[in-house]
């Protein structure tokens, strides 16, 4: 005869005292008597780190690592884009350097046919781990000795005219070459050039790379960094509290994941954080007054300033400080400098408007840097 090893129960026979006792009976190390509940405590403790070992181990493995092996074999590298439009301008070559958040210039150059007025035109790939102004000036000189090329011109959009403004220290200091002219488009000379939104975003962005082990590298905060700067797309701030909009999220997260994690052509973290450094740094006024004093008898390069007419057009520099300062600095009697206003344009924005762009520089700028040179030629011989 079969008879069942538990006795029948039901809802009314339920006694919370009698389940509490039989899940204390089975718990682990309910036979611990001697300090068992601080041994139990401790052992739960001891997961918490254990944990965030595993997930800092897979991030530091499948994230950073990675990433870290594919920037390592990055480098800088100039490449040619288009010939000279003129042949006696042959014997010059012009240099274009982006800015923040971009690591080669060859789409800006293809929208500024006009640079060609001025030489042939090269576009500066960055090194994606970061930037070494001085690497990028002995690349110049390198390639531009292999072409028989003894006169150079930089431009710099944004960010990347404190780049190019480095890097023509070095080349007119330190190199036999003929630094022509240093084209700024809307490039703070420093730090107080950059309106106090974006200059919050830059420092924020510092403070991460500092703080979280691996962040010039991640991909993952990178894109959390991308989705935050981007909530506006998918945020509902109509509802209380807000919500997420799930198509424009997925629309956002598909956007962010292909035209920056995984494309291999786009700046790093780590290139980023250099790029503001670079402005953090101030160095660009010292450079300013460096390329401002003849050096070995050589002509001092022009500076060219594009900048919208109205300054409330660039919400993110402050083109009228930087204005200023080039006027104290390479401005004034026996100066070297040319202020273009725009009426069009924006911040450093030649691919959204080409049209403004290639008028101002094929008008202004070419006849400027040619009759610059000339001048700083006959100086320099008068001497």
């Amino acid at each position: 005869m079969l008879f069942d090893q538990w006795a029948s129960t039901s809802v009314a026979d339920y006694d919370d005292a009698r389940r509490r006792a039989r899940l204390a009976e089975t718990r682990f190390g309910h036979g611990w008597v001697r300090w068992g509940r601080t041994r139990r405590v401790l052992l739960r403790a001891l997961v918490i780190p254990l944990l965030l070992g595993c997930v800092c181990a897979a991030y530091t493995a499948g994230d950073v690592a990675p990433q870290r092996a594919r920037l390592a074999r990055t480098e800088p590298a100039v490449l040619p884009v288009t010939p000279a439009a003129d042949p006696r301008m042959r014997d010059t070559a012009v240099f274009d350097l982006v800015g923040l958040g971009a690591l080669d210039s060859r789409d800006t150059v293809r929208a500024l046919p006009s640079l060609a007025g001025l030489g042939s035109v090269w576009s500066v790939r960055y090194d994606n781990s970061g930037i070494d102004t001085k690497v990028i000036g002995d690349l110049i000189v390198k390639v531009t000795d292999a072409a028989h090329v003894d006169n150079v011109v930089l431009v710099g959009h944004s960010m990347g005219g404190v780049i190019a403004l480095e890097v023509g220290r070095h080349l007119y200091t330190g190199s036999t070459k003929r630094l022509t002219a240093v084209m700024l488009d809307c490039t703070p000379v420093n730090l107080n050039a950059v309106r106090p939104e974006s200059r919050n975003q830059g420092e924020e962005l510092l403070r991460w790379t500092g703080w979280i082990p691996g962040a010039r590298e991640s991909r993952t905060l990178r894109l959390l960094a991308e989705m935050y700067s981007r909530r506006d797309n998918f945020v509902d701030y109509s509802s209380e509290p807000p919500g997420i909009r799930g198509d424009r999220f997925a629309r956002t997260a598909a956007d962010v994941l292909w035209q920056k994690l995984f494309n291999e052509d786009v700046a790093s973290n780590g290139l980023i954080e250099s790029q503001f450094e670079a402005i953090v740094a101030g160095g660009a006024i010292g450079d300013l007054g460096a390329m401002d004093r003849r050096v070995d008898g050589k002509p001092r390069p022009a500076i060219v300033f594009i900048r919208p007419h109205d300054p409330d057009r660039d919400p993110i520099v402050d083109d009228e400080y930087t204005h200023r300062v080039l006027i104290d600095t390479v401005g004034g009697v026996g100066g070297t400098l040319l202020v273009v206003l725009t009426r069009g344009t924006g911040h450093a924005d030649p691919i959204q408007q080409p049209g403004e762009y290639n008028e101002v520089i094929a008008q202004q700028v070419v006849p400027f840097v040619r009759l610059e040179q000339r001048e700083e030629l006959t100086t320099g011989q008068a001497r």
